[in-house]
């Protein structure tokens, strides 16, 4: 079976993603607004004789790579294996999308057309001679449709058959002085009997010379001819800069491509009727209303937290006691206590912990999805533009910011859709105050803890703005010092409107829950682990022994005392039988209450439990690292739970349910996480902790990525101290704003 490799090219929202999936029955990434696929994904499709490999490749305008995103297309087609380019175009624009196929056209590949969303165009009253298109090209166009499913085997058997044969030069025609100067360089090649080397054209030679290709020019300079062929081209350049009246060749390319895509536009497409306003711009008179436009966006995110918090809130309920049933369970069938400890107190409390937050995870990441499906993402983004200018942000800052509430790591490779590098950087700088999904779980369990149900989805709403006010705040402050430089102007596509497909969200919601449990299930197990053994060991049999004898000591106290009062009650029965005033019983009898020895006994457990850890690895590391968080109002817990976030934020949860279930519990039936925390944290401390790890360093995967996108050291370095000192300033600027009003 023969494998064949093919490049899924085309600009932002003409559906590469959805037709290799229409075609293979894969699922991809896709995302209807411009940079969401920021890496080469890939498709497979096998058919009798052949294995077909699509890659699809990110979006782009241009092969002048102007940005990361685009420069990763760049550099496949042109140093890349594979056996055909997929020239994916978007129907109802045409003519845009075709200046980027005469590029593709002069790299002298085989090549295959489809003209994508081929039903929305006829919904238009916009009608495409592919048949006349294919001619004048000399390449396969094919009218097709993702959604519908409408020639996608017609589609497939071309790409086939293209493959199998030699290749056919395509017919790019540019102006008559453009054409009369390569006439010229090609009959002098033909006349020297010159046969490049690759296999190209001689023709494919000329337009690479006028135009000035870097490789092409290295290829001809060695060659004997270039004496003779040198003044002929000069002589060429200087009637086609004549011609065009600019000396710039760059401007001299974009206008013969211009003139060429408005030229085959207007010979192939036939409008059949008025275009009146269609769906898209009736919506978008609303959603990006100046007045309106912003007001909306803001309800929209509101609506999507309040979800988050309470719809997540009955399953999350459910998953709590399972876990804490599941704990009890295989607890009663373990003796060894040490064994005992790690399964129970280790793994189960800790990735239960973890695990309880799913439901909350799926409604997030659902939503963000919505955003991007419908075609929303870009006009939030056209929205907030000029508020972002204000900061010294871009308005296209706002795709990786967004993206950054659901998870640094793509935020990161998001933002090479950013071409200037001072608001890339600026932007990367800025995402980790855009609380990603990890933290989400840290959230909702502070602000179940410290407010009533009905505030909490407000709350959890409220600690995204300010994280993103927060964020705009210390973009203004790198934008002056930093990140100099002058504003770039805001050029977005805005695609059409389309429903959802339920498909895609689904795979969306439960791709990124696998990996959340995956992560669960892998990382955060061996943390939850570790965490446990450094809390855990070493033992203090001498703290052990001395509580245990003060216990022991109450316990019998306390049998004394229930002892004391079933013979009180019983001798009260009696004075009533006998008709005694129970007063003077009363007066009579010396009673020892047992709830106040019971009371004493738990606090004396709780107090060897907390003496046992203060002593072990973990205490003794928290202990040292308490004096740089007790300004913050942080006891030593908190400052091992915001290390151990360091490695995942979701692991600041476990490392808070591990330490907790050791120690600290009020009594056996408030042993729910958020009633211990409650009761063991100040407000102040509370929110001064969201606020610390609302903004310091994302996690090291995070991290890691920032290095790779950053393309220096000095700037990870930079990040980690900015994300530190900011962290640590806001939150003692929050513990003692709301010490001083408490």
């Amino acid at each position: 079976m023969k494998k064949i490799v093919i490049a899924l090219v085309g600009q932002p929202n003409v559906g590469k993603s959805h037709l290799a999936n229409a075609i293979s029955g894969s699922n991809l990434k896709i995302g209807n607004f411009a940079g969401v696929t920021v890496e080469k994904a890939t498709a497979r499709l096998s058919t009798e004789d052949f294995s077909i490999e699509f890659i699809d490749l990110p979006g782009l305008y241009s092969l002048e790579d102007f940005s990361a995103d685009e420069k990763v297309t760049k550099d496949f087609l042109l140093k890349g294996e594979y056996d055909l380019i997929l020239n994916v175009i978007d129907s109802t624009n045409l003519e845009r999308n075709l200046m980027l196929t005469t590029e593709l056209m002069e790299l002298q590949k085989k090549m295959v057309i489809a003209l994508n969303m081929d039903d929305e165009a006829i919904k238009e009253g916009i009608n495409i001679d592919s048949d006349a298109m294919s001619k004048i090209l000399s390449l396969p166009c094919i009218r097709v449709s993702s959604k519908l499913k409408t020639n996608i085997e017609l589609l497939v058997e071309k790409i086939l058959d293209v493959t199998k044969n030699p290749l056919v030069e395509p017919k790019l025609i540019y102006s008559d002085e453009v054409e009369e100067q390569l006439q010229t360089i090609v009959r002098f090649l033909d006349d020297k009997h010159f046969r490049a080397p690759n296999g190209l054209t001689n023709r494919h030679i000329a337009v690479g010379l006028l135009w000035q290709k870097k490789d092409v020019y290295a290829l001809m300079h060695e060659q004997p001819l270039y004496v003779e062929l040198h003044p002929i081209l000069n002589n060429a350049l200087g009637h086609v800069y004549m011609y065009s009246q600019c000396d710039d060749i760059e401007e001299v390319i974009n206008r013969q491509h211009t003139a060429f895509s408005a030229g085959l536009s207007a010979e192939v497409v036939s409008v059949s009727k008025s275009k009146n306003r269609n769906l898209t711009q009736k919506i978008d008179t609303i959603l990006i209303h100046k007045l309106f436009g912003l007001p909306i966006f803001i309800f929209l995110m509101w609506g999507l937290f309040q979800l988050t918090f309470t719809l997540g809130e009955i399953p999350m309920g459910w998953i709590e006691d399972s876990f804490g049933w599941l704990g009890e369970t295989i607890g009663m069938s373990i003796t060894n206590e040490a064994l005992k400890s790690l399964i129970v107190d280790g793994i189960i409390a800790g990735v239960g912990s973890v695990i309880m937050f799913l439901p909350n995870i799926m409604i997030l990441f659902l939503g963000i999805a919505l955003l991007e499906t419908t075609g929303y993402m870009s006009r939030a983004a056209f929205l907030l533009d000029g508020f972002f200018h204000k900061f010294g942000l871009h308005g296209k800052s706002f795709v990786p910011l967004v993206t950054g509430f659901g998870c640094s790591v793509p935020a990161y490779m998001a933002a090479r859709t950013l071409k200037n590098k001072k608001d890339r950087l600026l932007t990367m700088f800025i995402i980790g105050f855009m609380s990603c999904g990890a933290r989400l779980p840290v959230y909702v369990l502070f602000a179940g803890a410290f407010f009533e149900e009905s505030m909490a989805g407000n709350v959890l709403f409220g600690i995204y703005i300010v994280g993103a006010l927060l964020g705009l705040i210390a973009a203004k402050i790198l934008r002056v010092t930093a990140f100099k430089g002058e504003d770039e102007p805001f050029v977005m596509e805005m695609p059409k409107y389309r429903l959802p497909s339920l498909r895609l969200l689904w795979f969306v919601v439960y791709s990124k829950s696998i990996m959340y449990i995956k992560k669960a299930g892998t990382f955060i197990l061996l943390a939850s682990m570790l965490i446990w053994f450094i809390s855990a060991y070493p033992k203090n049999s001498v703290i052990e022994a001395e509580y245990t004898t003060k216990i022991e000591t109450l316990q019998a106290q306390l049998e004394e005392a229930s002892s004391t009062q079933k013979d009180e009650a019983a001798d009260e029965e009696k004075a009533i039988d006998e008709a005694k005033p129970t007063e003077e019983v009363a007066a009579n009898s010396d009673v020892k209450e047992p709830a106040s020895i019971e009371n004493a006994i738990t606090a004396l457990e709780n107090e060897k439990r907390e003496k046992l850890v203060e002593n072990t690895y973990l205490g003794i590391m928290g202990k040292a690292i308490e004096p740089a968080f007790a300004p913050l109002g942080f006891d030593w817990k908190m400052g091992v739970a915001t290390l151990s976030g360091l490695a995942a934020k979701e692991v600041i949860v476990s490392t808070l349910g591990v330490l907790y279930s050791l120690g600290d519990k009020v009594s056996e039936d408030d042993n729910s996480l958020r009633e211990i925390i409650a009761s063991n944290m100040s407000i102040a401390s509370a929110m001064a902790f969201i606020v610390f790890v609302m903004v310091y360093l994302p996690c090291l995967a995070a991290t890691a990525v920032f290095a790779k996108e950053a393309e220096s050291a000095r700037y990870t370095v930079y990040l980690v101290i900015f994300t530190f000192a900011t962290a640590w300033i806001l939150a003692f600027i929050t513990y003692n704003v709301i010490l001083l009003f408490s």
